[in-house]
């Protein structure tokens, strides 16, 4: 199957075009300076897994309802709450509407006349007999529903009218109440059923509303008020919105991780117990199956209503349609994403490992079984061929979750051998959960470790190495989040820089995904993400295109290469001294920083103030008490105060700090060159769980080295910092605490792959400075043709993709003068693919 997806992408990436650019924190190399890149196509790489790209998609920035799933109407069930968001009501997202003399009477309710236990409330309309009509608009998500002249639109509701016969008129207008299309008439006689109808677009509209209003008299009763553009994704019933699932499919990915992400493991882990069931429920895949109109909703983590009608069967089939492979992820009933307990309690435990195996023979499950039975039944008789089971995301807990895990992997094992059981490393890229979880992982022999980390561009150009290191013999990895903390080129950049060791160390990462996938501009919970949509359009960030060339033009096996480096990266660590909080209130006194020869650089006990310190955030209020530099209010994320020279390399810092009260301890700066670029020892932090050294670059902050020290209140901590060139050691009240070498940005990273089905050399670079790179390529003994295939991408650093710009977008060329040995120019701020073909 790889292979024809291979020749697919070939024919996309004709279509498009481009070269990616990174920016760096090194220093320039010289106008073109020289690299070099030697390939030898005679010995043999690792094999590049048929998975190694896909997505992971989680309903977070409103990435399903109101994006992904297709449905128009906003609210249609009259679920909504408080306990989704605090603006919530069950009316939000509709009016009362009328054209007759009396006031609408519409109320939701939720009695026994309700449609069913899972879908409690409904809507109540007293339609007096006076001619007139009434009833309700819903203005969808949102400026409006989008409505496109010509194109159709299928309309259903759950309606009952017990006593009489109720006419029903369907309208769709826009916010003026111009209508967009002829009104549909159905009429509503007796208990719950449902009603459908076509409305067929006579305008277009971004602010468009659907109104149901009734006539005559009598008790209407409404529910699931639904509205679906006929055009989805292959087709599909209850399905995806075209523009979005297309610009996913362009991606071609390997795999398809569901739901999540923080859904997965927040909130409750009981069951639907009706009528008093947990609002906040961690998502159960058995809550998701089965007809739209029996599936609860739920709280969503992420602060809204999510509906269920993107579940696991519409997972499953979204998998299925894209040729990738499924990968479902259930709760391992200890909570993560800052819920850090655990479940003791046994029967839950029992009943969640059974809910998996249950969920394995809904995906494999011949169609006379219980569970493949309802995937039949949803339409799906066939199997989905379900290979990867992950339990659990991102848990802090990691002896908990393991004595859990073990108990998931256990039971999977006996009853399908077969299925892979995924674990995972917690929520960064380093720190004493991680090297616990890993140690964890290891011990107890874990297939696949799922690691996640959003760090900064710089941390991105810096660890390129990362994986050269792992055991080969050990668990494969899958990257299953990562990002670079913007949606700038330059973000980009940096990661397709990284992207290339994910590649050369392909017999160890096995699978990798960008996160989040999805977000709406209109409700946007977390940034960056990958592709962005408003009610009428879609597109892809600087990130997307990045992985979309990555992911069409990945190749099948390695081939060894080595690149030369960039003349004067690194360098030592520079900058002045810094003092901070994080919603304490801490006291420093005694500051010292004296040069590696002994040189008094500063000196302050405050006995005369604080006059050689800069407020440099404005959070926080600083004054001297007793003798020392206080920050007084115990909120403000950071309050820092700097002091020095930015050009100081080479010191001793030494402070005594005191926490006062709050929630964390205190943070000591060096390297300090602003409020966005410094490096800082987070003593308490996160709460007071643990402690880190941090560094920020950018504004975006990553985590070098952590342990789990905490802070009391009231005791005097002596801090030294030690900084030789790119060395740190840090001493906490005379103790050796830690200490790292901080990694060097390398602008300029390359990765060779070929591809088995056309024989051609991918030669994939990225030059992530202002600088152009000429470079000479060595092919070895292999005998080339003289042209070669170029896509690039290029843009300004800052650059960035928005709705009516797309500024970074690939282009393709061909490049002539190939040969085993040839000379070629990367441009500045690029990512280039060069397919090389071998000589016929």
């Amino acid at each position: 199957m790889r292979a024809n997806r291979r020749k697919s992408a070939r024919a996309t990436c004709a279509l498009l075009t481009g070269l990616l650019c990174v920016v760096s924190a090194a220093a320039p190399a010289s106008a073109a300076t020289d690299y070099s890149i030697d390939i030898d196509p005679s010995a043999t790489g690792p094999r590049i897994s048929d998975q190694m790209y896909g997505i992971f998609m989680e309903d977070i920035n409103h990435a399903a309802d109101g994006g992904l799933y297709a449905e128009l109407v906003q609210n249609r069930s009259f679920e909504y709450s408080t306990a989704d968001n605090e603006n919530y009501t069950s009316m939000t997202a509709w009016e009362e509407i009328s054209t007759g003399k009396a006031n609408v009477q519409a109320e939701v309710v939720n009695d026994d006349g309700r449609l069913n236990e899972r879908n409690r409330n409904y809507l109540r309309v007293v339609l007096p007999a006076d001619g007139g009509e009434y009833g309700v608009a819903n203005s969808g998500y949102s400026t409006g529903i989008t409505v496109t002249e010509g194109e159709e639109y299928d309309f259903s509701v759950w309606a009952k009218s017990p006593g009489r016969a109720a006419p029903l008129t369907v309208r769709l207008h826009d916010a003026q109440g111009d209508p967009l299309a002829e009104p549909l008439a159905l009429e509503v006689q007796g208990d719950w059923a449902r009603y459908t109808g076509t409305l067929t677009a006579t305008g277009s509209s971004t602010t468009g509303r659907l109104s149901v209003t009734g006539s005559g008299g009598g008790v209407l009763g409404l529910d699931m008020v639904s509205l679906f553009p006929r055009e989805t994704f292959k087709g599909r019933e209850n399905g995806l919105r075209t523009d979005i699932a297309e610009k996913i499919a362009a991606l071609d990915p390997g795999f398809v991780r569901f739901p999540g992400g923080c859904l997965v493991n927040t909130g409750s882990h009981e069951a639907y117990e009706a009528p008093d069931w947990p609002r906040e429920r961690s998502f159960q895949w058995k809550d998701t199956v089965g007809p739209v109109e029996e599936r609860a909703t739920n709280h969503n983590f992420w602060g809204y209503n999510q509906s269920y009608g993107l579940g696991y069967y519409e997972y499953f089939q979204f998998a299925d349609d894209l040729g990738a492979m499924p990968l479902p992820v259930v709760p391992a009933l200890v909570t993560g994403c800052g819920e850090n307990r655990a479940t003791d309690d046994p029967e839950l435990l029992r009943r969640h490992i059974q809910d998996t195996l249950d969920l394995i023979e809904f995906a494999n499950g011949p169609a006379d079984s219980e569970w493949g039975g309802v995937r039949a039944e949803m339409g799906h008789p066939e199997p989905f061929g379900l290979t990867h089971v992950q339990v659990g995301n991102e848990e802090n807990l990691p002896e908990e979750f393991f004595e859990r895990f073990l108990r998931f992997r256990d039971a999977i094992e006996a009853e399908y051998p077969d299925i892979t059981v995924v674990g995972n490393s917690g929520p960064a890229s380093g720190g004493s959960v991680f090297e616990r979880a890993w140690e964890l992982n290891r011990e107890h022999g874990v297939a696949m470790v799922d690691e996640h980390y959003y760090n900064s561009p710089a941390w991105f150009l810096a660890n390129n190495e990362r994986y050269d290191s792992y055991d080969r013999e050990g668990p494969d990895v899958y990257l299953g989040e990562f990002a670079s903390q913007g949606n700038q080129f330059s973000n980009a950049l940096a990661e397709a820089a990284y992207m290339t060791g994910l590649e050369r160390n392909a017999d160890v990462v096995k699978m990798v995904s960008y996160a989040p996938l999805l977000a709406a501009e209109w409700n946007t919970q977390w940034t960056p993400d990958m592709i962005w949509f408003d009610n009428s359009t879609s597109w892809g960030s600087a990130n997307y295109e990045v992985q979309r060339l990555f992911s069409t033009n990945t190749g099948d096996r390695v081939v060894p290469s080595t690149a030369s480096g960039t003349p004067g990266v690194g360098g030592p660590i520079t900058g002045a001294v810094g003092l901070s909080t994080w919603n304490t209130s801490a006291e420093y006194d005694d500051v010292r920083v004296t040069s590696a020869d002994g040189e008094a650089l500063l000196t302050d006990d405050f006995s005369s103030g604080a006059d050689q310190w800069t407020h440099i955030t404005g959070a926080g209020n600083w004054t001297v008490e007793n003798g020392a530099y206080v920050q007084t209010e115990t909120s403000g994320e950071n309050t820092m105060v700097t002091a020095g020279d930015p050009g100081w390399t080479d010191y001793d810092l030494e402070v005594t700090a005191t926490k006062r009260e709050g929630a964390e301890g205190f943070l000591v700066g060096f390297g300090v060159q602003g409020t966005g670029d410094y490096y800082w020892w987070n003593l308490g932090g996160w709460n007071n769980t643990q402690s880190a050294v941090e560094r920020a670059s950018g504004g975006a902050k990553s985590l070098i080295v952590s342990d789990g020290t905490t802070v009391e209140a009231g005791r005097a901590y002596d801090i030294r910092v030690e900084v030789r060139d790119r060395d740190v050691t840090l001493y906490l009240d005379g103790e050796e605490w830690g200490g790292f070498t901080a990694p060097e940005p390398e602008p300029f990273r390359q990765v060779v792959t070929r591809d088995e089905q056309t024989g051609e050399f991918i030669v994939k670079v990225v030059n992530a400075q202002g600088e152009a790179a000429r470079t000479s390529i060595d092919l070895g003994s292999a005998q080339v043709e003289p042209t070669a295939e170029l896509t690039v991408l290029q843009a300004d650093p800052a650059a960035e993709n928005t709705a009516t710009d797309r500024p970074v977008s690939p282009e393709t060329s061909t490049v002539d003068g190939v040969d085993s040995t040839f000379t070629h120019t990367f441009p500045a701020h690029s990512v280039t693919f060069m397919r090389i073909t071998p000589e016929r």
